[in-house]
């Protein structure tokens, strides 16, 4: 065998056993493995909702009895509100574990010095920052999304127990709560908090990749530096971009419907939403701290 063929059958090998390795994948792992609350937090959370929730469905006959005394403008709203309000700690947790993850995702192998580690491994910088970004804009909200249908299943099914036991009947609930629809509105709404908060999470991971003191201070203090300086000067264009970027998913992906923000699938406005100037900025901006944050580490050492 001459030189030309050890080249060919290493040429062969090697993508072979990297796709085998499959590194992004181990490192998305990895990152499960060493930050044990990403999934634990929501379902703490879910545990504390369905219990909470559940304890209330032993008033359901009574509240679905009285419901003849209510507007019939307010009745769909007072059988909804306690199923698609259950799931909102879910995804608000997601989101907070979300921003304390992200802030600490490279931070904190420089502080423990593990990066010395990780980098002596056959893994990329990018394939690193990649994974870790994953976390906050794609496991989360799944994990999110799991929990949230789930909670609403049980709560559902448990409202139908209770109602059937006490002779009350439970088909006002099924029509009134459209099951099929709701993990369809779920999946959208996670979704597009994902690729909106995109920016929010890819610039705590620069930060967290940049900084050698407190990230979170970081993080936070120039954003309301300029706030405040621009206040000091009568004006908040800032604030109120802060805010948009903060709330305006709900703006752009959502339309009202007799007088409820989300009213099943007629609310939803995807096509408004993927054509929204701030959807695609924000992606941009997400990429660029990306890029930077793979660039930060392949040049930071331990702290």
């Amino acid at each position: 065998m001459n030189m030309t063929d050890v080249d060919v059958e290493v040429n062969v090998v090697a993508p072979a056993v990297e796709l085998h390795t499959r590194p992004f994948y181990w490192s998305v792992r990895r990152e499960l493995w060493e930050n044990r609350s990403i999934y634990l937090a929501p379902l703490i959370v879910t545990a504390i909702v369905l219990f909470a929730t559940l304890l209330g469905t032993f008033g359901l006959p009574k509240k679905m009895r009285n419901l003849s005394n209510v507007d019939p403008a307010k009745q769909h709203s007072a059988i909804v509100r306690p199923f698609s309000m259950a799931p909102a700690p879910i995804m608000l947790t997601a989101f907070l574990v979300g921003i304390f993850y992200s802030i600490d995702a490279l931070y904190g192998e420089r502080r423990d010095r593990s990066i010395l580690f990780w980098k002596s491994l056959p893994v990329s910088d990018r394939t690193t920052v990649l994974s870790k970004a994953s976390i906050p804009i794609l496991v989360l909200p799944a994990i999110a999304l799991v929990l949230s249908v789930a909670t609403f299943a049980i709560l559902l099914f448990a409202s139908t127990f209770v109602l059937l036991v006490t002779g009350t009947g439970a088909g006002r609930l099924w029509s009134e709560l459209r099951f099929f629809e709701a993990p369809i509105v779920m999946a959208y709404g996670l979704i597009v908090h994902s690729l909106w908060f995109a920016p929010i999470y890819s610039w705590l991971i620069l930060i967290s990749a940049w900084v050698r003191r407190v990230p979170l201070l970081w993080a936070v203090l120039p954003p309301f530096t300029i706030m405040i300086v621009e206040r000091m000067g009568g004006g908040d264009s800032f604030a109120k971009f802060i805010g948009y970027r903060v709330t305006g998913a709900m703006k752009e992906a959502f339309t009202m419907r007799n007088g409820h923000l989300v009213e099943g699938l007629s609310s939803l406005t995807p096509w408004k939403f993927a054509t929204s100037a701030g959807l695609w900025l924000g992606l941009i901006f997400a990429a660029a701290c990306l890029a930077a944050s793979v660039r930060l580490r392949r040049n930071r050492e331990p702290i």
